[in-house]
């Protein structure tokens, strides 16, 4: 049979294509923008009618244009969804809480680098829906902006629904799954969920700032999410050089690239290539990685992995906390009483980025919270620690940074009150004082 052949015979309906998965299925979607609306939208209404029964569903990212249908809160009770990373649906649904209501979405704690094991492996999840661009002359699809854990679960014998989507970018890279290896397809032409960058203020400018006189030309970036990580980006235009291995590929790293500032020509690992795990942001960027032969997208066991990032010299990586105790131990992910995030990559880069070879790792946040009456330096955690103190290198807030390496318990208190808010260090030592810190 020729490749449109077997393409043909596989085209379906997104309601025929979510019926051939079974009662008890443990499903997994798409990271973020490949979390497939069309067939979300077919599976809430096969739950909602009672003609699923007992599934389960995994999710990272879930964006909330895509996956509303099928997290919505009416099928608590009616499909398990079990969280790999928190984003603003689960937020949302998890405050009902507030009201006595259960948890909506359970989170499973883990690193990213360990997901794709996680479900292949651990959980063994059987079926598999996500979005992917057109099909090439030679019978694949790219998994475009999502490479992730989608690569091992897709090649994991699991059943692979796809929704084709011509708006999905075909990306080059270790990204490819071939039509036979698909159950089912559906073809549904979308626009991809933008996800916007937030507006940057002084504060993350100077931090900002500070990161950026750290970076020698010729480094290799990690950059996190979010406005702080963007501030850094746009500090960097007078550098040259520069490289990037990244879990997330963003439209701040995208502009240095556009630039010229990062061209990977000094890179030991995949020179010439900017390689990434997944991508997210506004449609310049999709646009951007369409066909684009100086991208590699490449699975997150591999890209996160510390003894991979570990093979990129002078590797710097920029990940944002939400809070830090006095010997550096960060919680990344838990505020105001509950999940607001997830474990997510952090880990992986602060340990992978330390190991490289004048390699550096950075853990950056404001001093301050809800308006300045919050210190983000605290004497002890609300939450879980994402970065143990062990591993945190150096910590940059607004007012400077701070090494945590070859520093005594006192020694690191000491500098972390430096580089906390003013408005709080007095407290921030009478604390110490009283753990016997100082």
């Amino acid at each position: 049979m020729t490749i449109k052949g077997i393409y043909d015979g596989k085209r379906m309906t997104a309601d025929q294509a979510v019926a051939l998965i079974p009662h008890g299925a443990k499903i997994v979607a798409g990271l973020a923008v490949s979390f497939p609306p069309a067939l979300a939208a077919a599976l809430a209404d096969r739950v909602r009618a009672g003609a699923l029964r007992d599934a389960t569903l995994y999710a990272m990212l879930a964006p909330a244009a895509s996956a509303a249908a099928i997290l919505a809160p009416d099928l608590t009770d009616r499909i398990r969804r079990i969280s790999l990373f928190h984003g603003g649906v689960e937020r949302a649904n998890d405050a009902l809480l507030a009201s006595g209501v259960e948890p909506l979405t359970e989170l499973l704690p883990v690193p990213f680098h360990q997901i794709p094991r996680a479900l292949t492996e651990h959980i063994g999840v059987d079926s598999f829906i996500t979005t992917v661009s057109p099909m090439d002359a030679n019978g694949y699809f790219s998994l475009g902006t999502d490479t992730d854990y989608a690569l091992a679960v897709a090649r994991s014998g699991a059943r692979l629904i796809v929704e084709v989507n011509p708006a999905m970018p075909y990306v080059h890279g270790d990204c490819l799954v071939h039509v036979s290896d698909v159950a089912a397809l559906v073809e549904h032409h979308v626009p991809l969920c933008q996800i916007p960058s937030l507006p940057r203020n002084a504060t993350d400018e100077a931090i900002g700032a500070i990161i950026a006189a750290m970076v020698e030309d010729g480094a290799c970036l990690q950059m996190g999410i979010g406005a702080v990580p963007d501030a850094v980006c746009a500090a960097l235009m007078g550098h040259r050089r520069l490289g990037i291995h990244t879990e997330l590929l963003s439209p701040g790293l995208v502009s240095l690239i556009q630039a010229g500032v990062v061209d990977n020509s000094a890179k030991s690992l995949h020179p010439g290539k900017s390689v990434f795990a997944f991508a997210m942001g506004d449609q310049p960027l999709y646009d951007f990685l369409h066909d684009n032969v100086t991208l590699e997208a490449r699975p997150v066991d591999y890209v996160n992995a510390p003894h991979i990032i570990a093979q990129n010299d002078a590797m710097l990586s920029v990940n944002a906390t939400l809070q830090l105790d006095l010997a550096g131990a960060c919680n990344s992910e838990f505020v105001n009483g509950r999940q607001y995030s997830g474990t997510g990559g952090q880990l992986d880069f602060v340990r992978g980025a330390y190991a490289s070879r004048g390699g550096r790792s950075i853990i950056a946040c404001h001093s301050t919270a809800a308006k300045g009456t919050v210190s983000r330096i605290v004497p002890w955690l609300d939450g879980p620690v994402t970065t143990p103190r062990t591993d945190t290198h150096i910590v940059v807030t607004e007012f400077g940074s701070a090494d945590m390496k070859g520093k005594s318990l006192a020694d690191r208190a000491r500098a972390l009150i430096a580089i906390a808010h003013p408005a709080f260090r007095d407290d921030l030592e009478r604390a110490a004082r009283e753990r016997r810190i100082l």
